[in-house]
């Protein structure tokens, strides 16, 4: 059921479509970051022998699976005014060391691992499956469509042909790329103390190599050590990350807006059963496109919050300010986003039917595209010794602009060049249709 009072529609109308996120990118997932963080660091001081103490494999598995009660932590943090300080007090009641929770750390040491933790698990687990899948889906689209001619249209003209498969690959080509960033995609974590420096460290254990239980520290929750911050995590992997998945969607909503047209041009069919909607309100005749128009919207949205979050998290005065606290609290929005816009296009294309006969006669009324061909061929006849072939492009020019071509006046027009032999029976014999190139043996370059 959905929400219907919730302010934002990410938790009302499509609630359902982003739900995989909300494991990782709201307030009570921080939360239980946050407590992760706090107990792993309370076990590697033990473990370690930084402090004393003794945890037995039955305590450590007790406390890493301690089941957060967010209530009740919210209502520590009613008092505290204090998000971290209240994790600690939560936390303080639930162990038998209760004077190591939070010792030798600022609360950013603590956040900024559970935001590693919470970004790198939602992007891992939720919008890198999702995009993938949608990559794979456009690819097998693409193949399936390696040899289905198709009309170009440069600057929204007759162009020369390609294949609809070849333009398919073209967009799973440039977004596996950037896929494969997002994947090599490295997650910081700092864990310095209050102005990255280890200053309290060092007075209360002066023989501790504190850089060195630092790395291994974060290392061990599957982050990269940043070796020096401020009291803050710089965050520009965030702001690289964030980049990447900004540009991801760019392309997408390329891919949507492309996929739109050949919709508006009878390229693609849709099937309204797998679009599940009943199309306009008033005339029957019509599906909307709507999947990719609402792609559009969520990705221009989901742009516009990452491309802020990447601008405003790489700045922080001197050593410390606060605005990345209220900053970060909106990437499950920029990513939820982004992650509905994926499930649109998804569903989107499982609804298209491929209509050839459309292709095939759109290209069978346009045969001035082969005045490309022909003034390359006289072109090319003259570099090897023709004579009696001047000016090719103004030939053609005089031929095809702002004229009605069809298939006769084309074969007429070759007949009454002079070309040699051989290269006036190979044009002779070439359609629109069959003007493609090595367009379908291209797909071979996609590694998707």
């Amino acid at each position: 059921m959905e929400d219907m009072s919730a302010l934002s529609p990410l938790d009302g109308r499509y609630a359902a479509a982003v739900a995989p996120l909300t494991d990782y990118l709201t307030e009570d997932a921080l939360n239980r970051a946050r407590v992760r963080v706090e107990i792993e660091w309370l076990i590697y001081l033990i473990e370690s022998g930084l402090l004393p103490g003794e945890l037995s494999e039955e305590d450590k598995a007790a406390y890493r699976n301690i089941e957060v009660d967010i209530p009740a932590l919210k209502a520590i943090e009613e008092e505290t005014r204090h998000d971290v300080k209240a994790v600690e007090y939560y936390l303080r009641e639930k162990v038998k060391y209760p004077d190591l929770i939070h010792i030798f750390a600022t609360s950013e040491d603590i956040n900024n691992l559970a935001y590693g933790l919470t970004i790198k698990e939602a992007t891992q687990n939720v919008w890198l499956p999702a995009a993938r899948q949608l990559v794979t889906d456009i690819a097998n689209l693409a193949r399936s469509a390696a040899d289905v001619p198709m009309l170009s249209r440069t600057h929204g003209q007759s162009a020369t042909p390609t294949t609809l498969g070849k333009e398919m690959a073209v967009f799973a080509h440039r977004l596996d790329r950037q896929l494969r960033r997002v994947e090599a995609a490295e997650y910081l974590g700092k864990f310095n103390g209050a102005t990255g420096t280890f200053s309290a460290h060092c007075v209360c254990l002066p023989e501790a190599d504190w850089p060195a239980h630092s790395k291994a520290f974060v290392e061990g929750l599957g982050l990269t050590w940043n070796p020096l911050t401020t009291q803050i995590e710089s965050h520009d992997w965030q702001a690289e990350l964030f980049a990447d998945i900004a540009r991801t969607g760019r392309i997408l909503h390329n891919l949507a807006t492309d996929v739109w047209t050949y919709i508006s041009m009878g390229y693609f069919r849709q099937n309204l059963a797998a679009q599940g909607s009943t199309g306009s309100s008033t005339m029957p005749h019509k599906v909307n496109p709507i999947r990719f128009e609402n792609a559009e919207a969520n990705l221009e949205i989901s742009g516009a919050l990452l491309d802020t979050l990447g601008a405003t998290l790489v700045t922080s005065r001197l050593q410390r300010d606060l605005t990345d606290s209220t900053t970060q609290r909106n990437i499950g929005v920029a990513l939820g986003h982004s992650l509905l816009a994926i499930d649109n296009i998804t569903r989107g294309l499982a609804g298209l039917e491929v209509a050839t006969d459309v292709m095939a006669a759109d290209l069978d009324r346009s045969w001035e595209v082969l005045g490309e061909a022909i003034q390359q061929a006289m072109r090319t006849a003259i570099a090897r010794g023709a004579t009696g072939l001047d000016s090719p492009y103004e030939r053609l020019k005089e031929l095809t602009r702002g004229h009605e071509v069809t298939e006769a006046t084309m074969r007429e027009f070759i007949t009454t060049l002079g070309l040699p032999e051989d290269l006036e029976q190979r044009l002779l014999e070439l359609t629109p249709a069959a003007y493609i190139g090595v367009a379908p043996q291209l797909l071979s370059y996609l590694k998707v």
